[in-house]
């Protein structure tokens, strides 16, 4: 089991990497660029990143015929949802959250690089006590 510890820094190097990404891309790009120069970012810090990963929907111990899609998985333990959107709506936050509880995760991000500023566009997201 990862520490709370090491999700703080593995956290760190995500909001790290979406600034070098945004620096270097600006924004305006579709959020498949985004995503890919995102993967080789982490990876080159030594992070394990899985792209566009299934979650399916698991109730009373059995999967019903509904799955999500987590676009970015940092070390089987940190859920990114990236956008390229003019601004993030509620339902993008609450798409990051169905994501960490349906899959027990306690950190995401959702990060919008269409933005000027990227400290602008990312929003950090804690399921339950962390």
């Amino acid at each position: 089991m990862i520490s709370k510890t090491d999700i703080e820094k593995i956290g760190k190097q995500i909001v790290n990497a979406a600034f070098e990404v945004h620096s270097e891309l600006g924004p305006g790009l579709l959020e498949s660029v985004y995503e890919i120069c995102l993967v080789e970012e982490l990876e080159n810090r030594g992070l394990f990143v899985e792209r566009q990963v299934n979650l399916p929907v698991i109730y009373k111990g059995k999967q019903l015929q509904k799955e999500f899609i987590i676009d970015l998985l940092v070390e089987k333990t940190i859920v990114i949802e990236l956008k390229a959107v003019e601004c993030l709506l509620p339902v993008h936050e609450v798409q990051v959250l169905t994501y960490m509880k349906l899959a027990d995760f306690k950190l995401g991000y959702l990060i919008n690089f269409n933005v000027l500023l990227i400290k602008e566009g990312i929003k950090r997201k804690i399921n339950g006590y962390f």
